[in-house]
C-alpha cells in the first residue's frame, strides 16, 4: 500500500492528468517511482522530475502537511480505511482528500446526493430542504457542494433534522466558498465532514467544480437533482454519476420554467422521478419512512376549496403558516397533483376528478 505522504506528493504534481498518474501506480510501489523520477519522465514530466529531483516536491508535501495539522485538517490517502469506499470504486479516484469533521469510509452505500441550480426559487428551495430533512431522518447521508441554492438547502435541511451531511467543496477548505455560508461550513463540519480534493490555498476556479461535482457523484449512492436549468452545474454531477453507475433522480418542474429545463430533460431520459423521499428510498430498495400526507383538515387545501387562485401572500394570511413551511407544502401538494400553479405565481385546488383547472365562466 502507498503511503499518504507519497500519494500527496503525487497529488501535488502540476499538470499531471489521471491517466498517467493511473499508469504510474500500476508500474509498482509509489515511494520507489518517486524516488526514481527520472525513469518515469514519460509520464511526470520534465518539471515534475527536477522538483523530485532537487526535493523542493518532496518539501512541498511536508508544508502542506504541517499547514493542514495547524488548521485541523486531516489528509486522507486513498488507501486508508476511513477513504470513502465508494468514491475509491470511481474511475479516477482523488489520491487524497482534505478534511474536517468525521469521514467514515463505509458510509457511500447510505448516502445520497442531493445538488440542484445556485439560481433556486422559493419553491425548490423549501422542497430541498424538506427532502434532505426527511432523508437524514431515515438515516441517510447528505451530500451536496455547500453552493447558493439547492446545495445550501440540502445541508441546512440536514442539519435540521439532526442528520449527518457532507459538502464537498472546489476550494481548498480554507478558502470556504461562498463566503456567506462561513457559519453553515462549521455546522456541516460539526454534523458530517467538508471535504475537497484540493490543496491548501486553492481557490475556487471556475475550472475545479466539474471536478468537484465528480467527487459529489462518487461519493454517493444516489443523486437527486432538486432544480436545474439547462445549463446547470448539477448535471454535470448527474453525468458522473451515470458515468459510475450510480442511481440519478430528478424533481419534476412546470413545463414553463426555465429552473425545470434540466430536471425535466432527466425525466425524459430515464431519470426516476422523485416527489418526496418515499421515491428515494423506494427507488434505493430502502424502508419508506413516515409521509406527510394530506389531511381534511390541511390548513393549505382549506384555503384553497372554492377553487378560486391565489398568491402566497394570501395563503399564508389565511393558513397563518410560516412561509418556509408553506412553500414546502405548497411543493408537495402540487408534486402529488392537489394543487396547480398558474401564471403569475397563483396556485389553486386541482379538479376531483383529477388535474385540470377550468377557469370560471
Amino acid at each position: 500500500m502507498d503511503t499518504t505522504f507519497d500519494l500527496l506528493t503525487l497529488a501535488l504534481v502540476p499538470g499531471l492528468a489521471p491517466r498517467a498518474a493511473r499508469e504510474l501506480l500500476a508500474r509498482g510501489p509509489l515511494a520507489e517511482a518517486l524516488a526514481r523520477a527520472s525513469d518515469h519522465a514519460d509520464l511526470l514530466g520534465a518539471a515534475a522530475v527536477t522538483a523530485l529531483r532537487t526535493g523542493t516536491l518532496l518539501r512541498e508535501a511536508e508544508a502542506e502537511t504541517k499547514h493542514a495539522r495547524r488548521l485541523g485538517i486531516d489528509i486522507v490517502g486513498r488507501d486508508e480505511d476511513r477513504y470513502p469506499q465508494w468514491l475509491r470504486r470511481t474511475h479516477t479516484p482523488p489520491h487524497v482528500l482534505w478534511t474536517r469533521g468525521r469521514l467514515i469510509g463505509d458510509e457511500g452505500e447510505a448516502s445520497v446526493a442531493v445538488v440542484g441550480s445556485r439560481a433556486a426559487s422559493p419553491l425548490g428551495l423549501a422542497f430541498a430542504v424538506r427532502l434532505a430533512g426527511d432523508l437524514a431522518s431515515a438515516g441517510l447521508v447528505v451530500v451536496s457542494g455547500l453552493a447558493r441554492g439547492i446545495d445550501s438547502a440540502a445541508h441546512r435541511g440536514a442539519l435540521a433534522a439532526r442528520g449527518r451531511t457532507v459538502a464537498i467543496l472546489g476550494s481548498g477548505l480554507d478558502r470556504l466558498y461562498p463566503p456567506e455560508n462561513r457559519a453553515l461550513a462549521t455546522q456541516v463540519g460539526g454534523a458530517g465532514a467538508l471535504v475537497s480534493e484540493f490543496p491548501l490555498r486553492t481557490r475556487p476556479w471556475k475550472a475545479n467544480f466539474p471536478r468537484r461535482n465528480r467527487v459529489i457523484a462518487g461519493f454517493s449512492r444516489a443523486v437527486v437533482v432538486v432544480e436545474a436549468g439547462s445549463r446547470s452545474g448539477a448535471l454535470s454531477t448527474a453525468r458522473s454519476a451515470l458515468d459510475e453507475g450510480r442511481d440519478v433522480m430528478a424533481v419534476p418542474g412546470h413545463p414553463s420554467d426555465p429552473q425545470a429545463e434540466g430536471t425535466n430533460g432527466l425525466l425524459r431520459d430515464g431519470a426516476a422521478l422523485v416527489r418526496g423521499a418515499a421515491d428515494v428510498l423506494a427507488e434505493l430498495g430502502l424502508a419508506r419512512p413516515p409521509i406527510r400526507e394530506s389531511t381534511p383538515d390541511d390548513a393549505v387545501l382549506g384555503v384553497l376549496a372554492r377553487g378560486v387562485p391565489k398568491g402566497v401572500d394570501e395563503i399564508q394570511q389565511r393558513s397563518g403558516l410560516a412561509l418556509p413551511v408553506l412553500l414546502a407544502r405548497l411543493s408537495e401538494l402540487e408534486l402529488g397533483g392537489a394543487v396547480e400553479r398558474l401564471a403569475g405565481g397563483l396556485f389553486v385546488r386541482a379538479c376531483s376528478g383529477g388535474r385540470g383547472y377550468t377557469r370560471p365562466e
